[in-house]
């Protein structure tokens, strides 16, 4: 079911529910860019920087599933007490689904080039980015990830080295990434490496935090798009 917020002009695909900014250039059938936040936050977060994006994409983005709080959600939840980060994996492959499922459904809803869909977020939304991306190559054109991780329970459902052969991906991760070490950002650099990929991947002087660099950096990736 299809149905719009009057309101805040929140709209649900779906099971989930999104903001939209049109490609601003009157672009016709334009590459799409998907974004998601990270965990606590909202579709609100990312799409703030929705305006500066290259005018040329029509741009979504979307809330997680799954209600951690307040005007507060997530894409799966995550247990620290332990001091380690421990995941709910259900939940993890569980949105993977409903994010394939989302896109497919966006295909009957709008018009945009479905040979040049992205898909990016920020800390959980980019461990979705890449649980989406590398495993349904045939669907994304191109991945973008900040501050977020490959989780490993991913690595055997990804596509044959053929199929990802094509993927591009945007990588972004704080040195001083107190929440997802940097190493995290490295390990997926490295695998990405063997798949065959070639990575646009950068570091930065930065904690867990999307800084004005890096989105700089992915403005100028996009409009190579």
């Amino acid at each position: 079911m299809n149905t719009t917020n009057k309101d805040n002009n929140l709209l649900t695909e779906g099971s989930l529910y999104y903001l939209i900014r049109d490609a601003k250039s009157g672009t016709i059938n334009p590459p799409l860019m998907i974004l998601m936040h990270g965990v606590g936050s909202n579709e609100q977060d990312m799409f703030a920087f929705a305006e500066h994006l290259a005018d040329n994409f029509l741009i979504l983005s979307a809330r997680g599933p799954l209600t951690v709080g307040p005007n507060s959600f997530a894409w799966f939840q995550v247990d620290l007490t332990t001091g380690v980060s421990v995941i709910n994996y259900d939940q993890a492959e569980k949105s993977r689904k409903i994010i394939i499922q989302f896109i497919e459904s966006l295909k009957t809803r709008y018009s945009f080039d479905e040979k040049k869909i992205y898909l990016g977020g920020f800390s959980q939304g980019g461990i979705m980015s890449y649980s989406v991306g590398l495993t349904r190559p045939d669907l994304i054109k191109g991945i973008v990830v900040m501050s977020g991780r490959l989780l490993k329970e991913v690595r055997p459902l990804i596509a044959s080295m053929e199929k990802v052969a094509s993927l591009e991906v945007f990588i972004s991760h704080g040195i001083s990434d107190n929440v997802l070490n940097i190493e995290y950002a490295r390990e997926a650099y490295a695998y990405l490496k063997t798949l065959g990929l070639v990575p646009s991947y950068k570091e930065y002087e930065a904690k867990h935090t999307l800084s004005n660099e890096m989105f700089q950096d992915l403005i100028h990736w996009l409009k190579s798009k």
